[in-house]
C-alpha cells in the first residue's frame, strides 16, 4: 500500500523513504571519500568535520554547542576533541558563562591543518559539481533544509524522533 502525505498531491511515504535511504548512502560515501581526501594529513572525516565546525565560528563554542552545530553527539565531540587536544590541534579554554563547559578553539597547528584540508577539498568539490547546475545544487539544498524542518516539526509534535539533538544548530544561542 502506498501512503500519501498531506492532500495526496505531494510525495508518498515511499518517496520520502527512498530519499532518506539515498541520503544515508551518500553520507557513507562522503565520509569514506573525506577519509581518503584528508587521510594524508592525519585526519579522518570526523576530525575534519569538527575542525570545520570550530573554524567557521567567530566565537569559540562549547562541546555541546559544537555537537549541535555539526549534528553529532556531545560524547562523540568530546572524544574527538580530547584526541585533537592531545595532538596540539585544538585547545580548551575557560568559558566565562559556564564553569564546567570549556570552549574549544583551534591552535596555530589546527588552523594550518584545516587550511591544508580545505586546499584539498576545493578542487575535489569542484570536480564533484562539474556535471551539476547551480539550480540543481540550490534545489538539493532547499530540499534537504525542508526535510530538516519537517524532522524538527515531528519532534515538536511528538510524532517522531525529530532531530537527534533537539535544536537546529542555528537555534543554539
Amino acid at each position: 500500500m502506498t501512503t500519501t502525505i498531506g492532500d495526496g498531491t505531494g510525495p508518498t511515504a515511499q518517496d520520502v523513504t527512498e530519499l532518506i535511504l539515498r541520503i544515508f548512502r551518500l553520507n557513507g560515501a562522503l565520509l569514506a571519500a573525506g577519509d581518503r581526501l584528508v587521510g594524508e594529513l592525519g585526519l579522518t572525516s570526523a576530525r575534519w568535520q569538527l575542525l570545520g565546525g570550530i573554524a567557521d565560528q567567530e566565537n569559540p563554542l562549547s562541546v555541546a554547542q559544537l555537537a549541535r552545530k555539526i549534528g553529532v553527539t556531545r560524547q562523540a565531540v568530546q572524544r574527538i576533541a580530547n584526541e585533537l587536544e592531545a595532538g596540539g590541534v585544538i585547545a580548551f579554554r575557560a568559558n566565562p558563562r559556564h564553569k564546567r563547559a570549556q570552549l574549544i578553539e583551534l591552535t596555530t597547528l589546527g588552523r594550518r591543518l584545516f587550511e591544508r584540508s580545505m586546499k584539498l577539498q576545493r578542487p575535489w568539490a569542484a570536480a564533484l559539481g562539474r556535471d551539476l547546475t547551480a539550480s540543481q545544487i540550490s534545489e538539493a539544498c532547499a530540499t534537504l533544509e525542508a526535510l530538516f524542518v519537517a524532522l524538527d516539526h515531528t519532534a515538536m509534535a511528538g510524532t517522531g524522533s525529530g532531530t537527534a539533538f533537539g535544536k537546529r544548530p542555528e537555534q543554539d544561542g
